[in-house]
């Protein structure tokens, strides 16, 4: 799908993972020992991606405890909370976070993401995910994760619960009128009296609608399914393509499953993850690359792939290619795209076990990129031209450096060829992505008065 000739710049998102993306980057000597709960370690962070005018930071999430706490940290935040706080030392840079439709409810998510909108002035993002898996599904009493189709079923119905609830109040029903004793007009807040096959919620919200409206929606899923969801619901895709091919086609196939919906293409904004490793040199970069490798512990690594590949560990051999007889993508319930992104990468690249645990150490699939900052920049505007990505969740391998040298050493060089901003022009996280602050589904917008709602009259009593 070629550029509309009035493009204003690319999109650049910081996903902030812990002390980095790659898995051995809390044993360097720069790493904070315990960042993944360390408050002043992401508040820098988010003060370094604001610094480079980033459009947002992102922060993923999952309720369940992967993989070996003894190997690498694995504590986090609950995103929200951490997010909440990164917006008290932050102005402008806007802030995502994920949450699973999975295991949660939608009044209290959409009371939690309103009330981050709210605190950082209309910069909240939400990535919807659909949590697969047993481990997560045995923390909230179930015996297994629910069919793929049936996630999404249920993701469907939580979004048009969440928006309906973020809409139960009219853009002007608070009026604070301390003369007359009125606070708000109780004929401008409404019920949404929803009743669906997963969710049965009265209303309303019990926060006032927005700055945005309601939240940036973001959504990472690149299975069939989830570019169906993607085309319907997100307004920013984060997703993992290796090739400049499969890129292009990723980018064309969600922008036409959009058009197919009527919505505008450019309403959906495409952001591949890139894993940019950054030196003076090339050699210093493939070094920096190569020290983080061997910090790996391979036999903890190849227990990880034989659980994402559903085989046994002592199938896998290190120094041989992924055996012929693993499972096909339909065979697989959780996280089919990037199952076959990695075993598509190993069998395209002819990789042995051993370097295909090196490619996956620093981006889980993502692709990793290790060079001087005039090559970032050259890859990122090659992508950008060519129709595959409108910008990039940017995934340092190490932090804060790796976010230090890109906001430092790239962004510049963006900016000087005209494709990133130089200043925020706007103060929401939909202004940065350029994208419109959505009408009121309950409401007419251009009326003054009770409009003609698809919620119920609160009882004004």
């Amino acid at each position: 799908m070629p550029r509309t000739p009035d493009r204003k710049h690319l999109h650049l998102n910081a996903f902030l993972m812990s002390v980095g993306h790659h898995e051995a980057a809390w044993r360097l000597p720069e790493s904070p020992a315990r960042g993944g709960t360390d408050l002043a370690h992401y508040q820098n962070l988010a003060r370094i991606a604001e610094r480079g005018k980033l459009d947002s930071v992102f922060l993923a999430d999952s309720p369940v405890l992967f993989g070996d706490p003894g190997r690498r940290p694995s504590s986090k935040l609950e995103p929200t909370v951490l997010l909440t706080a990164l917006a008290g030392v932050t102005s402008r840079i806007g802030l995502i976070a994920t949450a699973s439709t999975s295991y949660n409810e939608p009044y209290n998510l959409a009371r939690r993401f309103a009330s981050l909108d709210h605190v950082s002035g209309g910069r909240a993002g939400w990535n919807i995910v659909t949590t697969a898996g047993a481990e997560a599904a045995r923390n909230f009493g179930l015996d297994d994760t629910p069919l793929h189709h049936e996630r999404y079923e249920r993701a469907a119905e939580f979004v048009d619960v969440a928006t309906k609830l973020w809409d139960s109040w009219a853009d002007d029903a608070v009026v604070a009128d301390k003369e007359r004793g009125v606070h708000a007009l109780a004929e401008r807040v409404r019920r949404v009296e929803h009743r669906g096959a997963y969710f049965r919620v009265d209303g309303p919200l019990n926060v006032e609608r927005s700055p945005q409206g309601y939240p940036l929606l973001v959504q990472a899923g690149s299975s069939e399914d989830g570019k169906d969801f993607a085309a319907r619901y997100a307004e920013a895709v984060f997703t993992a393509q290796q090739t400049l091919e499969d890129g292009i086609a990723f980018y064309q196939d969600v922008k036409q499953r959009a058009v197919s919906l009527g919505r505008d293409p450019d309403g959906v904004k495409i952001l591949p993850g890139i894993v940019p490793v950054i030196g003076d040199t090339e050699a210093e970069a493939r070094e920096l690359d190569a020290e983080l490798d061997r910090l790996i512990s391979p036999e903890y690594a190849k227990r990880q792939l034989a659980q994402k590949l559903r085989i046994a560990p002592e199938d896998l051999h290190l120094d041989r290619e992924l055996p012929e007889d693993i499972p096909t993508e339909d065979e697989i319930e959780g996280a089919k795209s990037r199952y076959t992104l990695i075993v598509d990468l190993a069998r395209r690249e002819r990789l042995t076990v051993r370097q295909l645990i090196g490619r996956l150490g620093g981006g889980r699939g993502h692709r990793t990129f290790a060079g001087t900052a005039e090559q970032v920049a050259d890859t990122i505007e090659h992508w950008y031209e060519s129709g595959a990505a409108d910008g990039f969740n940017i995934m340092p391998a190490v932090l804060p450096s790796g976010l230090e040298r890109f906001v430092d050493r790239v962004v510049p060089l963006l900016q000087e060829r005209g494709l990133f901003r130089t200043e925020y022009s706007g103060t929401t996280l939909r202004d940065h992505y350029g994208l419109a602050r959505p009408d009121n589904r309950l409401f007419d917008p251009s009326a003054t008065g009770a409009g003609r709602p698809a919620g119920v009259l609160v009882d004004a009593r």
